[in-house]
């Protein structure tokens, strides 16, 4: 196995989707994956949990930008305000590089039961940790628990359209429209 290099996560990540796309995402191992990668089984499991892991890595990186994003609004903000000062805050998370394999990504979990009960799983403790930041700040609950929900919805929708765009874009112009697109329907219920 090689000595230490930089970007082990990274590495493990394209090794990963490589292999993924060649032969499925079943049929791979963490041992092959690290073996692609020219790194240990042990490395691999330094850095992800198991196998799915490696698709959903940022998951902590986005909650604490959301948590944050709504600790620091404007006083006063309402919990839809907040819900898009989160979901916009998550703009930088989104760059060019992250995007190359963000395709990818999309229709490796579109095509496993797997990856796809993991992805909603990953979207709901999302709308949970919005929903904590904003009873912190003293929304009521079930106000808390709905605006959570709607800015997942809007993040999720603004995602996917972000990872389908054949050029990087910035992710802020998806969520901007998603986010418009939620407060459009939210105010149609009234």
């Amino acid at each position: 196995m090689a000595r230490w290099q930089p970007d082990t996560q990274a590495r493990l990540e394209d090794a990963a989707l490589e292999l993924f796309a060649e032969r499925g995402f079943e049929a791979v191992s963490a041992a092959e994956i690290a073996g692609r990668a020219g790194l240990s089984k042990a490395t691999f499991f330094r850095h992800f949990p198991d196998k799915p892991e490696v698709l959903f890595w940022g998951q902590d990186l986005l909650a604490n930008t959301f948590r944050q994003a709504i600790a620091d609004g404007a006083a006063g903000a309402s919990p839809l305000e907040l819900v898009r000062a989160a979901v916009l805050a998550a703009d930088p998370v989104f760059d060019a590089d992250r995007h190359r394999h963000a395709a990818t990504r999309q229709r490796l979990i579109a095509s496993s039961a797997t990856l796809h009960e993991r992805a909603v799983l990953k979207r709901a403790a999302l709308a949970q940790t919005m929903a904590k930041a904003l009873q912190a700040r003293g929304v009521a609950a079930g106000t808390a628990e709905l605006a959570g929900l709607a800015g997942t919805a809007a993040f999720g929708a603004a995602y996917a359209r972000w990872a389908a765009s054949p050029t990087y874009r910035r992710f802020a112009g998806f969520a901007h429209r998603e986010l418009d697109r939620t407060a459009r329907a939210a105010a149609s219920l009234s």
